[in-house]
C-alpha cells in the first residue's frame, strides 16, 4: 500500500469516526459539562435572589396596590395608586423623609472627610500599622445593637457620660433623646462611629493603588505632604469617593437598628415628636404597628424608587468623572 493510498483511506475512514465520537456516551457527557456546568454553578444565587430578592420585591409591590391589613393579609382589597396618595399627603411621612435626609447628611459628610484624613495618615508609615487597621474596623464589626445600647448610656440625660462632660465644660446638661437637632445629632453620631473605620479602609486600598512616581514627583516640585493630598491624593481618589458617598447614602435611606434602638421602648416614633423618625421607621410603624400592611408596602416601594433614583445620579456622575479625565 502506498503512501497516498493510506492517506486516502484515512481521510475516507475519518468521519465515520468522528460520528462514532459524537454517538460516544462519555464524549457526549464530556460537551455538557464544558457547555452548561457554569450555568449550575451560578444557578444557587439566580434561585436565591428569585426567591428572597425579586419574589418580595414584587409581591411588595402587588401589596401597596391593595388595601391590606396585618391582622387578616389573606384579604386584599384593591386600592390601585391610593395608598401612594395617602402617602405623599401624609406629614408623618415628610417628617421622616426630612429626618433622613437630615441624619444622612450629619453622618455622611463627617464621616467620609474623617475617613480620609485616617486613611491618609495610615497610609504613611506609622509603628503598629496593623493594630491601628484592625482598630479602625472594630466598630463596623460591632453589633448595632451593642453599639446604640452603648450609645444610650452615654447620651442619658441625667447619668450620660457626654453630659457630664458638658457641665465640666461650664455647658448644661442636654435632653439628647427628646430634642430635636440634639437628637438627630446623636443618631448621627452612632452612625458615623460605626462606618468611618470602614470607609477609611477603603481610601486606604484606593491609596496604595496611586503609583509612588506621582508622589515622587510631586515633592520635586516642593509639594508638602497636604498639597500632595489635595493635588494627588484626592483627584486619584474620586471614583472611591463617589462609590463610599452613592453606598453611605443608600445606607442612610435604610436607616432603621440606630433611631429604634436610641428611642427605646417607643422608637418606632423616632421620640415623642417624631424629631428622629427615619422613613425605615415609619414603614416599621405603619406595618408591625399600625397593622396597615399596604401602606408600609407603598413606604418601601418609595425607598426603593429613592434608591433607584440615587444610582442614576451615581451613574451620570461616573459618566462624566470618565468624560473629564
Amino acid at each position: 500500500m502506498t503512501a497516498t493510498t493510506a492517506v486516502v483511506e484515512g481521510a475516507a475512514g475519518a468521519p465515520g469516526e468522528r460520528r462514532r465520537g459524537r454517538d460516544d456516551p462519555r464524549g457526549r457527557l464530556h460537551r455538557w459539562d464544558l457547555r452548561y456546568s457554569p450555568y449550575a454553578f451560578v444557578a444557587p444565587f439566580f434561585l436565591f435572589f428569585a426567591a428572597f430578592g425579586l419574589f418580595p420585591l414584587l409581591y411588595t409591590g402587588w401589596t401597596s396596590l391593595h388595601r391590606v391589613e396585618l391582622t387578616s393579609p389573606e384579604r386584599m382589597e384593591w386600592a390601585g395608586l391610593h395608598n401612594y396618595a395617602r402617602l405623599l399627603g401624609n406629614d408623618f411621612f415628610w417628617d421622616a423623609l426630612r429626618n433622613t435626609f437630615t441624619i444622612g447628611v450629619l453622618s455622611t459628610v463627617p464621616q467620609l472627610l474623617m475617613a480620609l484624613g485616617l486613611a491618609h495618615l495610615l497610609h504613611y508609615r506609622l509603628r503598629a500599622a496593623t493594630f491601628w487597621r484592625v482598630a479602625l474596623l472594630t466598630p463596623y464589626a460591632t453589633s448595632v445593637a451593642a453599639a446604640t445600647l452603648v450609645f444610650v448610656v452615654l447620651y442619658g440625660r441625667d447619668y450620660g457620660m457626654v453630659n457630664w462632660a458638658l457641665q465640666a465644660a461650664g455647658v448644661g446638661p442636654v435632653d439628647w433623646q427628646n430634642g430635636t437637632w440634639s437628637s438627630r445629632c446623636a443618631v448621627s453620631s452612632i452612625v458615623i462611629w460605626r462606618w468611618t473605620g470602614y470607609n477609611a479602609l477603603i481610601y486606604l486600598a484606593a491609596m496604595q493603588a496611586v503609583p509612588d512616581e506621582l508622589y515622587e514627583s510631586a515633592a520635586l516640585d516642593g509639594a508638602s505632604r497636604a498639597r500632595q493630598f489635595l493635588h494627588v491624593t484626592v483627584p486619584a481618589l474620586r471614583p472611591t469617593i463617589l462609590f463610599t458617598v452613592v453606598v453611605s447614602t443608600i445606607g442612610a435611606t435604610q436607616l432603621f437598628g440606630e433611631p429604634l434602638l436610641f428611642g427605646g421602648a417607643g422608637g418606632q416614633k423616632g421620640g415623642a415628636s417624631h424629631q428622629f423618625q427615619t422613613l425605615g421607621l415609619y414603614l416599621y410603624e405603619q406595618g408591625w404597628f399600625n397593622y396597615h400592611l399596604g401602606r408600609a408596602s407603598a413606604v418601601a416601594w418609595t425607598m426603593f424608587l429613592l434608591l433607584l433614583l440615587i444610582a442614576t445620579v451615581n451613574a451620570l456622575l461616573a459618566r462624566w468623572l470618565g468624560k473629564d479625565r
